[in-house]
């Protein structure tokens, strides 16, 4: 298999990771020791195997030399497993895997054997219904590293009727006011003499500490 993607354990996490890959065109080889979760999406892959991972001789079979990336989704229950396939597969000159970590510890292990990335859904998961709950006005977030990120904030009802110039967004709240969406339009700010209108998203670009601050503004 040359290029494409492996995904080793077909739980929840695991196939949704496999099926979407596949949905977007990519080639993917998905495996699990259990034969009835491997049937669950044999007729939307290219190929499933049934074998146990941790088998290197039966791992080896696979011919995953020519692979683009694997990603060890093993669940909870066998976190030695996911620690020994990751380790097998960095000895075997995968160029990109991507595990799924449990914790912290996990995370670390992981890391050390061989992986290039670790994942935590569950922990991800709950994060972002967190902050869902605690800041319902920010519909959408994109994390762009070093503490940044681009966000789609309800605009504040004290906002409406004033321009961008004299809410002084960026001074009061440390975020920059990239542009407003109404309706369907998306309106770029630039020179912030547009008008807030009710029912406007702003989209803006801060810490999250920042944006968190502009999601309470009544």
């Amino acid at each position: 298999m040359v290029g494409g993607f492996v995904v080793i354990g077909l739980g929840v996490f695991g196939r949704t990771v496999a099926v979407t890959l596949a949905r977007l065109g990519h080639q993917v080889l998905a495996v699990d020791r259990n034969g009835e979760e491997a049937q669950r999406v044999a007729g939307e892959l290219d190929a499933v195997v049934t074998l146990d991972a941790t088998d290197e001789a039966a791992l080896k079979e696979l011919g995953l030399e020519g692979v683009s990336c694997a990603v060890v989704a093993i669940g909870v229950e066998a976190m030695e497993s996911s620690i020994l396939v990751t380790a097998l597969l960095k000895q075997m000159g995968v160029p990109r895997i991507v595990a799924r970590a449990l914790s912290d510890l996990h995370a670390r292990v992981l890391l050390a054997v061989g992986a290039h990335e670790v994942v935590s859904p569950e922990v991800e998961m709950g994060q972002r219904l967190a902050r869902r709950l605690a800041e319902p006005t920010v519909l959408e977030r994109l994390e762009l590293g070093e503490g940044a990120e681009l966000a789609e904030v309800e605009a504040p009802g004290s906002f409406v009727g004033r321009t961008l110039v004299e809410l002084d967004v960026r001074r009061r709240f440390a975020v920059s006011v990239v542009a407003l969406k109404r309706g369907g339009t998306v309106r770029a700010t630039t020179d912030g003499s547009e008008q807030v209108a009710e029912g406007d998203v702003m989209v803006v670009i801060g810490t999250a500490e920042a944006v968190g601050r502009l999601a309470v503004v009544a």
